[in-house]
């Protein structure tokens, strides 16, 4: 199934993208020079993360796993191989055992200068038995973007990794499923959940969240989950300007995502919070799953510069 897919996501972006097998990798179509090259992965199914996120602007080259399977170190091996171009190399991973453990493997592995930034945007959970710590969730797109964008600008290995980290330290995120995500290997559901019942806190590969609830309005549930975000964000908001990112999970509809991001950024009107960058889409999907998350990020000059310039890829593009 992997394969069929990557193949048809390779034609339908055959001037972006390019497939390689043997292990499986994708990079840009024309590969860039005198930069920094940034590399993602992760396992399948969060469609359009990573694979969707590359070309000018944003990843030189994504490895993706099977579904929910962390990608293995010769795969990034390969990547960097092929993307490297002498300034060394970022590489940008979810905090998820599996992930941590095959990026660090390879990155020991790499015959020249890396780096690696590690999002944990999820303040649904502190630990669980996928991570050590937060988990990495939407806000990884907003990582990817804006260390995408200072890489093109010829900036070292070391600018890189500091604009993703503080960006990473400025971003909170927070899921709510309404139904599970079916893993097709396994054929049924991750979890049972009644018609009646939401996941406040879902994790990306339908790992618990905080509590079950009973189903509410829907002003209600955006509000506990925008309370959530600015708690952990703390006095960063205060007065701030912000990236609000609504994220579908896969199986909701832009209707009520644009529903959820009109409550979402009344809530941080009312805390005087503007809300000056905005997105909304399926980004950081759970293959089928009825739900979404929240995203957002506190903005500074620098952030908002690299998340306006240009982007030219699959699944984010702009000023181009």
């Amino acid at each position: 199934m992997l394969t069929e897919s990557l193949s048809g996501f390779q034609k339908a972006h055959a001037d972006l993208v390019s497939l390689h097998f043997m292990p499986n990798y994708l990079t840009r179509k024309q590969k860039a020079v005198n930069k920094v090259a940034i590399i993602s992965g992760g396992g399948a199914g969060h469609e359009p993360l990573h694979a969707g996120f590359i070309g000018k602007g944003m990843l030189d080259a994504a490895c993706p796993g099977q579904v929910f399977t962390s990608p293995t170190p010769d795969q990034m091996i390969a990547a960097a191989e092929a993307v490297h171009a002498d300034k060394g190399v970022l590489l940008i991973v979810k905090n998820y055992a599996g992930d941590v453990m095959n990026f660090e493997m390879a990155a020991e592995m790499l015959p020249f200068e890396n780096a690696t930034v590690l999002t944990s945007d999820d303040c649904a959970v502190i630990n669980s038995t996928f991570t050590d710590g937060r988990r990495g969730v939407a806000g990884t797109v907003i990582v990817e973007k804006c260390v995408g964008s200072i890489a093109e600008t010829g900036a070292d290995l070391a600018s890189c990794k500091a604009l993703g980290d503080k960006i990473n330290a400025q971003t909170a995120s927070i899921g709510v499923a309404f139904t599970s995500c079916t893993v097709p290997a396994a054929g049924k559901p991750t979890f049972e959940i009644s018609a009646f019942d939401i996941e406040m806190g879902v994790g990306i590969h339908g790992e618990p969240g905080r509590k079950r609830e009973t189903m509410r309005e829907a002003d209600a549930i955006i509000q506990e989950m925008i309370t959530a975000i600015l708690t952990d964000l703390g006095d960063r908001t205060k007065d701030a300007e912000v990236l609000l990112l609504v994220n579908g999970l896969g199986a909701t509809p832009l209707m009520e995502l644009y529903l959820i991001f009109n409550t979402a950024e009344k809530c941080l009107q009312e805390q005087g919070i503007t809300v000056a960058r905005s997105l909304v889409g399926n980004y950081t999907t759970a293959i089928d799953m009825a739900g979404a998350s929240i995203t957002v990020c506190v903005l500074d000059q620098e952030i908002k510069t690299h998340w306006d310039s240009p982007v030219h890829t699959p699944a984010l593009r702009w000023g181009v």
